[in-house]
């Protein structure tokens, strides 16, 4: 696979909350850290964000039984409030999120360059329960 020419993959979900919620839901530290993970074996204990163009992001992730964890972060490229996130993974691939408001809906969108160490099938598998998860807790609060 070029790196020029990336598989990309897409998950999305509709939230039932508005679009402010979901943006300050999906981008504050302390909301990061209570949805973020693809299982209940999994969580994120740190989470940063400088929400900017140029700004950074880091999230801790670990497994609950402290057997193995990675920081997953990059760099903003784009930041339009409550509509479009932008970034570059520290590996360089790029991640797209749109944000479209359906009146007491936001249907949330990510579109991310594949990795090439594991099945397509499994990132986009990791990637929907991360959104289910973070769907899950901001119709919960």
């Amino acid at each position: 696979m070029e790196a020029s020419n990336p598989v990309k993959i897409t998950v999305r979900a509709t939230i039932n909350a508005t679009p402010e919620k979901v943006w300050e839901f999906w981008t504050k530290p302390e909301h990061i850290t209570q949805w973020n993970s693809a299982s209940d074996e999994w969580h994120t204990p740190v989470a940063e964000n400088d929400l900017r163009a140029g700004g950074q992001f880091k999230s801790r992730m670990e497994a609950k039984d402290g057997s193995m964890g990675f920081d997953f972060g990059g760099i903003y490229d784009e930041v339009v409030p409550h509509q479009l996130i932008t970034y570059t993974i520290g590996d360089g691939r790029k991640v797209r999120i749109t944000f479209a408001n359906n009146g007491m809906e936001t249907e949330v969108e990510e579109t991310f360059d594949a990795e090439n160490q594991n099945p397509t099938e499994m990132q986009q598998a990791g990637w929907q329960a991360i959104l289910n998860n973070f769907k899950k807790y901001a119709e919960s609060h």
